[in-house]
């Protein structure tokens, strides 16, 4: 195929229109300190912790273009699901505050932390979200087929008084509930463009971007911008929850979507989805020595914390892999920061006990 140019590919996405909720684009800092002390390849980071929503994250260049949908379909509630100290929960109750409708959240406890308003669930209850605490199956993120009848019941439920309810599923990847697009992973496409805008511009060559993988769409969007843009960039992602057998068909179903939502003339093939599970470890936002030793090791270099959910089992996965060697020094590394800090402070008496030892 022949590449799009950065502006053809924009002209694309704009068929889907978005609410601008965030501060674009977000920084591309250059990690000096991190990159001598692995005396590996150079290392930069996209700063999408730093979009401007509710503590910012990846989540909110996905709800620009979801939010404009609740929008078109008038709803005026948005209802959505993930975990206890859900990241897109949190950002979806304050971009639906930003429109002026009720967020209503099914916080699922795939983790053992109690159940007090600390970290996002605290800021839940700041944005006064309807939130609704339901037991689940510990170290995964619950998908929409394990949570389908319950979300029915609660749209049901609000039907009956009279609402319009928007269902947007978990991370705004999967197309599914009241999203009939992968929106989600069509915001991913457009900051692959400002990605590539950025590097061209500061003369920077990135041979790989690495980044936590969770529900598809961010890893999705990556790749299909890249190779819509002809750029020779491998993306991989490092699971959080899934097994790649797995989840990789889950990611190449949604940049498939995504290519036909925005009719790009490509093929994503299964190669082109990279999903690293070897730190997984205990499951899904548990967190181990490794976790945080690299939350520290981030801090102590660059003064950027970490989450210890999603960027912080990512670092742990970059740091042991340029310590294996897998790539060469004179390479360049995109590690994207996706947000999520606020889940440091419910994790504080984990955190601590395996710095103090």
């Amino acid at each position: 195929m022949n590449a799009f140019s950065v502006d053809t590919l924009k002209e694309r996405i704009k068929k889907y229109p978005k609410k601008n909720l965030i501060h674009l684009p977000t920084p591309l800092q250059r990690l000096d300190h991190l990159s001598e002390a692995l005396g590996g390849p150079e290392i930069f980071m996209k700063r999408d912790d730093l979009t401007g929503l509710a503590f910012g994250g990846n989540k909110s260049r996905k709800l620009e273009f979801i939010i404009q949908d609740v929008l078109k379909k008038n709803a005026d509630v948005i209802v959505t699901w993930a975990s206890l100290q859900s990241n897109w929960c949190l950002q979806t109750a304050a971009a639906a505050r930003e429109i002026g409708i009720t967020p209503v959240l099914v916080l699922f406890k795939t983790y053992d932390l109690p159940e007090e308003y600390d970290g996002n669930l605290l800021l839940d209850f700041i944005l006064r979200a309807d939130i609704r605490i339901m037991d689940a199956e510990k170290g995964k993120i619950m998908k929409q087929e394990d949570v389908a009848d319950i979300i029915d019941k609660i749209v049901l439920e609000l039907k009956e008084k009279g609402h319009s309810p928007y269902v947007a599923p978990i991370g705004g990847s999967m197309v599914g509930g009241s999203m009939d697009k992968p929106l989600g992973a069509i915001a991913y496409v457009n900051a692959a463009a400002e990605i590539v805008e950025q590097v061209e511009n500061e003369g920077i060559r990135v041979d790989h971007i690495i980044h936590a993988s969770g529900s598809g769409g961010t890893q999705a969007g990556l790749v299909v911008g890249t190779k819509a843009l002809g750029r020779d960039i491998k993306v991989s992602g490092i699971s959080v929850s899934d097994e790649k057998e797995a989840y990789s068909k889950e990611i190449l179903t949604i940049a498939r979507d995504t290519v036909e939502a925005l009719h790009l003339e490509l093929i994503v093939e299964d190669e082109d989805i990279i999903v690293i599970d070897e730190y997984i470890k205990e499951g899904y936002g548990v967190i181990n020595r490794e976790v945080s030793e690299a939350i520290r090791f981030m801090a102590l270099k660059e003064g950027i914390f970490l989450d210890p959910v999603y960027t912080g089992k990512a670092m742990v996965a970059l740091i042991d892999l340029i310590k294996k060697g897998c790539f060469t020094k004179d390479e360049q590394i995109l590690f994207i920061h996706t947000g999520g800090t606020p889940a440091l402070f419910p994790n504080k008496y984990k955190i601590t006990e395996f710095l103090s030892q």
